[in-house]
């Protein structure tokens, strides 16, 4: 799986919409510390970024080592390669031992996880009482009806390509197994729907479609998802190369603190 965001790695730093910083104050808000944040499957350390600003250290995960050179800087954050053969053990051990970690971030990435194992993991790390883990991500834009309608077609032409539990961003987090007591950021069943504008040139629109993991994968089976006459066709529904479209990428969010035993 690590493959599918080596081969896109650039791609992926600049097509990505930026998530809000009020959504980094609103999940440390319902923190009672803020000494430690694990960021999982931190790309290029986006959020981790983001959370820093609320945390004395993050320490920002990935299986893939291409995203990770590719990571931002920051004097606060901690960028660590976790291949797939880690063991829990070894993670627990690096990110401090368990009931150490005071929040758990996980954006656009928990759909490819084994989740039994890694909510199990979860738990054992987040301090309790008081740890918190939030996983998000984001699975539509509205444009205009005639650039959504065309932006629709081309996502079905990639649905054969998906890997990964994609239908759970497919379904806004919906059905996503989230065993975790609510603290009133969406829940098990009921994510929280969340907003993203954007203001986006053609160049980032066919950048953000490049950086799919499906669009990557049909490439490797020799089928141009993003052939000239798509990008063709794309370009002039969006009313040329040099138009600028404010886009509202459609996000969700679960928020929720490890449940007490009885």
């Amino acid at each position: 799986m690590a493959s599918l965001f080596d081969k896109q790695a650039d791609v992926y730093l600049d097509a990505r919409p930026r998530y809000p910083s009020e959504w980094y104050s609103m999940l440390a808000s319902r923190t009672l510390r803020h000494s430690l944040a694990w960021d999982v499957g931190t790309g290029n350390g986006q959020a981790a970024i983001g959370i820093a600003d609320h945390y004395e250290q993050v320490i920002g995960t990935d299986i893939s080592e291409a995203q990770l050179k590719r990571a931002v800087p920051h004097a606060k954050v901690r960028y660590i390669h976790t291949p797939s053969s880690i063991m829990d053990q070894e993670l627990v051990s690096l990110l401090g031992g368990e009931n150490s970690v005071d929040l758990v971030t996980v954006a656009q990435a928990v759909h490819w996880f084994n989740l039994p194992d890694f909510y199990s993991l979860v738990t054992r790390l987040l301090r309790k009482p008081g740890g918190v883990i939030a996983v998000w991500g984001y699975n539509d834009y509205v444009i205009s009806p005639s650039i959504d309608t065309a932006l629709k077609r081309f996502h079905n032409t990639t649905l054969p390509y998906w890997d990964g539990n994609i239908r759970y961003i497919f379904d806004g987090y919906q059905t996503l197994p989230f065993p975790f007591e609510s603290i009133g950021l969406g829940s098990e069943g009921e994510p929280l729907s969340l907003d993203m504008p954007k203001d986006l040139s053609f160049e980032g629109l066919v950048g953000m479609l490049r950086s799919w993991s499906s669009v990557t994968t049909a490439k490797d089976r020799g089928v141009d998802l993003l052939s000239e006459s798509v990008v063709k066709e794309l370009e002039t529904v969006w009313g040329g190369c040099d138009v600028i479209r404010t886009v509202t990428y459609k996000a969700f969010m679960l928020a929720g603190t490890p449940k007490l035993e009885n």
